[in-house]
């Protein structure tokens, strides 16, 4: 049974009253969950190969998204499939109806045998996110939300936190770890948001993490680098639960522009105001700033080298 938070004005929702189309997806999701659970007992006795470095690909990732579009297209065989591991080589790739797949989200942590890990399925309409599952098997825990009819967890309604201040908040994050991240700009963001924060997590599944600002368990989350497959439904969730989701800047059209930043309404434009400026779309001036101060930091960290070296 998966972690279930109680209010005494709980709203449920039956697999009766969901959108024929979410019962598909929520299908898929146990489907592939299952097969990730059963790999899980011999984990070490899994195929691991390398996309590029710090990036892994298994046999179970491949494996779920397989059970996952024959799912998916096995109801809707007009559709079309954005898949992480196999691109768009399934389906109608000229439907207005695209499945958006992540079928293990967290595959460094599933390699290690570290229980944080989902399984990630969107529906986008006309280029707009309209229902969204994620599915964590370790706990079974079934986040779910379709466009105006609110987010559940486990067929209970959930909310995003209503704490006010960023000093008492909790934020969820990502780490830089592909070639070419710029990994001092992040640790520039990460310092910032810990002094002014109550604490910063990496749990390493970006969807969980979105799903978790959803259900009120962290109150915000930020991270570059990400796909459309890391945040298509984990952004739907939060939104239907009241939070708000969009780049650095603010800006909501972010599933495409490798970076996010989700929270309750308060927290998100606190965290805009000190993550804005590390944006891609912040302005010169704004760039020039942290340009300079990753400098300094540069120079600070090579003299306090030379004073060790002496």
């Amino acid at each position: 049974m998966g972690v279930v938070r109680w209010a005494p004005t709980a709203q449920f929702m039956s697999s009766s009253s969901l959108h024929p189309m979410l019962n598909v997806a929520i299908k898929a999701a146990r489907a592939a969950g299952a097969l990730i659970n059963r790999a899980a007992l011999d984990v070490e006795n899994v195929r691991v190969a390398q996309k590029q470095v710090n990036d892994f690909v298994t046999e179970v990732d491949q494996a779920a998204e397989r059970v996952i579009i024959e799912t998916l297209l096995g109801a809707y065989p007009e559709h079309g499939i954005m898949g992480e591991e196999s691109g768009n080589e399934f389906g109608n790739p000229n439907s207005d109806y695209v499945w958006i797949i992540d079928p293990l989200d967290g595959t460094t942590n599933f390699i290690h045998g570290f229980p944080v890990y989902c399984v990630s399925i969107a529906l986008s309409v006309k280029g707009k996110i309209e229902h969204a599952v994620v599915y964590d098997p370790t706990r079974n825990d079934l986040f779910t939300a379709t466009r105006g009819r609110g987010a559940f967890l486990n067929e209970r309604r959930i909310r995003v936190s209503k704490r006010t201040q960023l000093k008492d908040c909790l934020v969820s994050t990502g780490f830089p770890f592909r070639p070419g991240d710029n990994f001092r700009a992040y640790m520039r963001m990460f310092s910032e948001i810990t002094q002014r924060t109550a604490g910063v997590r990496r749990p390493g599944a970006a969807a969980l993490d979105l799903a978790y600002v959803a259900a009120g368990f962290t109150d915000g989350f930020f991270e570059t680098g990400l796909n459309i497959w890391d945040v298509a439904a984990g952004s739907l969730i939060v939104t239907e639960a009241g939070g708000l989701v969009g780049n650095f800047t603010g800006e909501a059209d972010f599933l495409e522009q490798r970076e996010c930043l989700a929270g309750n309404p308060r927290a998100y434009g606190q965290l805009v105001s000190i993550l804005s400026k590390y944006s891609k779309f912040a302005g010169v001036e704004e760039k020039l700033g942290v340009d300079a101060g990753i400098a300094a930091d540069t120079k600070e960290e090579e003299e306090d080298e030379d004073k060790q070296n002496d």
